[in-house]
Parts: structure tokens; C-alpha cells; sequence
């Protein structure tokens, strides 16, 4: 454990468990999944240590925090990336040794009815982000106090960062948290999420090399 930085408070593991991963393609790995004690938004997010985790974090681990999303992750859908960046994230991690975290936060923290509304404002013209603001919420209100505590209550305090949002290498660093290296995913464009991938590299710095932009 790193002792967290500034205002960061402490978290501790709670629990180790070994979980064989199987997907859909046939990829498989091996997780080391641990739940926290402590963690301020007081949600149950999780770290997947994959590869060669602990010798990686006594060097700089490769780190993903991954929001959930129950739509893209788990049924499939087009209308984002989630899905296959976290596809892709596994394996990654899992060659260089790291931490994939998977964080409550659907939606960009607004829930998942929220985001389905979101989606029904999408439909009417809106974008992305507008249709957040739409419903009184904010563009993103995702939080990485917790991502920090988990990364500090692991040693994790320098990380390369695997993520195409500069948002993140910004609050994890503010928590005690350094960005190494960030190293952006791959780019899954599919023809529903055209519009949702080029809004976050126009309106919020995403590194996203789409043809066209």
C-alpha cells in the first residue's frame, strides 16, 4: 500500500478471489479480482489484476479504468465503444502486466435510465454531451477519487495509463496518482457510434484519429 496523497483518504483490500475469464470471440485470461474497504463514493468498483500484476506494479503498470456500461459491456451495443475497448484492454493488460479497474459509473456517472434517456434525446438531435445537459445533469460527472484509492492501496502510485480521455490523467494525478504514459486504445468505430466518437474528439480532446476530423 501507498499511503494516499493530499486529500485522498485511505482504502484497503477487502478481498482476493481468482476468476477465469472466457469471451465471446474465445479469448481467455485469468483475473485476480479485488473488492475495496473504504472507498469514498462508497460503490463496489473493482481491480482486475491481469498478467503479471504484482511484479508490474513493483515497475509501472499498464492501468484502465473502465467505466461500466451495462449496454456496451455486456449486451453489445453499437451506439458506443465500451464494449470492445474493454475487449481490448483485457488482453493488453494481460500481456504487459496490470490493472484493469471497473468503475460504477454508467453513463458517466449519471445511471443507466438517465443514459437511456440520454440515448432518447440522442435520437432527436442531440449530441452526446448536450443531451446530459438536457436533463439537468452534468457533461460527465464521473469521479476517480475511488480509481486513486484503489491504484494507492495496491502501490500502484505511477502508472502508464491506458485510456484515449485526458480527463482521467488529470484527476488520477490530482489524487496522488502519476501518469507515467498514456497510451491511447484502439479506435472501434462501428456506423452507429460515428457521431458518438467524433463528439469526444472535437468537444473533449479524446485522442480518437478519425478519418475525416
Amino acid at each position: 500500500m501507498v499511503e494516499a496523497s493530499g486529500d485522498t483518504p485511505q482504502a484497503s483490500v477487502r478481498t482476493r478471489v481468482t476468476v477465469p475469464l472466457r469471451f465471446a470471440d474465445g479469448y481467455t485470461t485469468t483475473a485476480r479480482v479485488l473488492t475495496f474497504d473504504g472507498l469514498v463514493d462508497g460503490r463496489e468498483h473493482i481491480a482486475l489484476g491481469l498478467g503479471d500484476w504484482e511484479r508490474a506494479i513493483g515497475d509501472v503498470p499498464l492501468v484502465r479504468p473502465h467505466s461500466e456500461c451495462l449496454t456496451g459491456d455486456v449486451f453489445g451495443s453499437q451506439r458506443c465503444d465500451c464494449g470492445p475497448q474493454l475487449r481490448e484492454a483485457v488482453e493488453r493488460i494481460t500481456v504487459s502486466g496490470g490493472l484493469l479497474l471497473y468503475l460504477r459509473q454508467e453513463g458517466r456517472g449519471i445511471g443507466l435510465y438517465a443514459k437511456l434517456d440520454a440515448y432518447a434525446l440522442q435520437e432527436a438531435g442531440l449530441d452526446t454531451y448536450e443531451a446530459n445537459v438536457a436533463l439537468g445533469r452534468g457533461e460527465d460527472e464521473r469521479d476517480y477519487t475511488a480509481a486513486a484509492q484503489m491504484l494507492l492501496a495496491l502501490g500502484a502510485d505511477k502508472i502508464r495509463l491506458l485510456s484515449n480521455n485526458p480527463d482521467k490523467a488529470t484527476q488520477l494525478q490530482a489524487c496522488g496518482v502519476e501518469v507515467k504514459e498514456r497510451i491511447p486504445t484502439g479506435v472501434h468505430l462501428s456506423a452507429a457510434n460515428l457521431r458518438y466518437l467524433a463528439t469526444k474528439a472535437t468537444h473533449t480532446a479524446h485522442t480518437l484519429d478519425i478519418p475525416g476530423l
